[in-house]
């Protein structure tokens, strides 16, 4: 049943994807994200849902008459010398021989970012692109968080397989910065039951990601939910909600979690953090030789580990952690491109809410950048920890943010020329009407 759902699901959405292709923006993000397929049991599991949505979205991008232009602001300028330069190191890696599949994942990942910044144009497309995700996460959550309840959190929430949020710490990552975007859409709806459920949501979410039994999670968490309290217009609320929910879940989880999260204290005898320390000295040391270009994709081999890493005996691990993975994979060039684009990402929320703030009529941009600011937050905090460069919910909440700033600055700069005009056409009545008629200028014959 659920792989006849999800096919008709994706397949009576190809005409709708045509005809308007940012549906089929939507549609990857809900296929990539979700993984809706990777929930059944037959035949869908291995159908290319994402090839299919992404081929018909590529054909009503060329037919479509609808605004596709690609914003080129900084950021975009970044984003796509990032792109650019993940290419030069790949064909540059170390093990040019084992990278074609991680460089085709990444590649789609990054030309859909793209796609995605050509045809979502207008505010609504933007709520709807942060539904998309806030859905395919919380769906996640809240099945996790029920079933934390319901098990007494004795068993870890994982993610959907074969996805960038299979794994239990993943998981709790991706949950932890969907937080702020559930609050997004509670600060810009009326509708009372529609709070009071989101707020369900943003429980749920959080409990399920503490019981990931995820000591990173943990952090972020409680430095996100920091920034989110500062971030907030409603301090008292957020307040009472996190000294009520958080020490009652905290206070029903098993003693085995208590243990692991004791162990942040203890982390010197802790082998799971030694071997991410263990990790990032690799990345280090093998920068070191190619401080330029680093290794490339794949560089998580036996052969690297026995000549980079600190303690040979142990087993190579991933980077676990978006910093020393883009250090370590694409050298410290890189690394700054990644730093400058979480930074202009930032400066690009901070000008949107600096010209927002207080205009009714763009509340809805204001909130959307303090609550993916919130997010980023989360991220950058929980990213120390996992090997998630290439997660897309960054990426997307970046595009989220180059879109909504091209319609602000868009729509308040006709605001100004319209005002300006106006005044000039008051200015030239009044003057019509109080100026004085001119006579004609003669000589004087004397």
């Amino acid at each position: 049943m659920r792989d006849i759902l999800v096919t008709l699901i994706v397949v009576g959405s190809i005409p709708f994807i045509l005809k308007r292709p940012y549906i089929g923006v939507l549609m990857w993000v809900w296929i990539s994200v979700m993984n809706p397929h990777r929930l059944a049991y037959g035949f869908a599991v291995d159908l290319p849902f994402a090839a299919i949505v992404g081929g018909a979205t590529l054909i009503g991008l060329v037919v479509s008459k609808d605004p596709k232009n690609l914003p080129l602001v900084p950021l975009s300028i970044v984003f796509i010398a990032f792109i650019l330069w993940m290419n030069v190191t790949t064909l540059t890696a170390i093990h040019l021989d084992l990278v074609y599949e991680q460089w085709k994942k990444v590649m789609k990942i990054m030309f859909m970012i793209l796609i995605t910044l050509m045809l979502i144009k207008t505010k609504q497309q933007v709520q709807l692109l942060i539904g998309v995700i806030v859905f395919s996460l919380a769906f996640y959550g809240v099945k996790g968080g029920i079933f934390t309840i319901l098990g007494g959190g004795q068993y870890i929430v994982w993610g959907p397989p074969d996805s960038f949020i299979a794994g239990n710490n993943e998981m709790a990552l991706a949950l932890t910065i969907l937080i702020p975007l559930v609050h997004y859409f509670q600060l810009i709806t009326k509708n009372m039951w529609m709070r009071y459920g989101l707020t369900v949501v943003i429980v749920l979410c959080a409990g399920a990601s503490i019981a990931s039994y995820s000591r990173g999670a943990l952090l972020a968490i409680a430095v996100m939910g920091a920034f989110l309290w500062f971030k907030s217009h409603h301090k008292l609320r957020l307040a009472l909600l996190f000294i009520i929910a958080i020490p009652i879940m905290v206070a029903n989880m098993p003693e085995q979690w208590g243990l692991r999260m004791n162990t942040i204290e203890t982390y010197q005898a802790d082998t799971s953090v030694q071997g991410r320390f263990n990790a990032w000295e690799m990345a280090f040391n093998l920068t070191k030789d190619r401080p330029v270009l680093g290794g490339g994709f794949e560089v998580t081999t036996p052969e690297l580990f026995a000549r980079y890493a600190p303690n040979k005996t142990d087993i190579p691990r991933a980077a676990h952690s978006i910093y020393f993975q883009a250090l370590g994979e694409h050298g410290y060039v890189g690394l700054s491109l990644y730093l400058l684009l979480g930074f202009l990402t930032w400066r690009t929320g901070t000008w949107i809410i600096r010209n927002t703030r207080g205009i009714d009529e763009y509340q809805w941009a204001t909130s959307l950048a303090t609550m993916i600011q919130v997010s980023l937050v989360g991220f950058a905090m929980g990213g120390t920890f996992l090997s998630l460069l290439y997660f897309d919910v960054p990426f997307y909440l970046m595009a989220a943010l180059i879109v909504t700033r091209s319609i602000v600055e868009k729509e308040l700069k006709e605001k100004i020329v319209l005002a300006i005009s106006t005044v000039s056409a008051d200015s030239s009545r009044q003057l019509g009407k109080s100026s004085i008629p001119l006579q004609p200028i003669t000589r004087d014959s004397g």
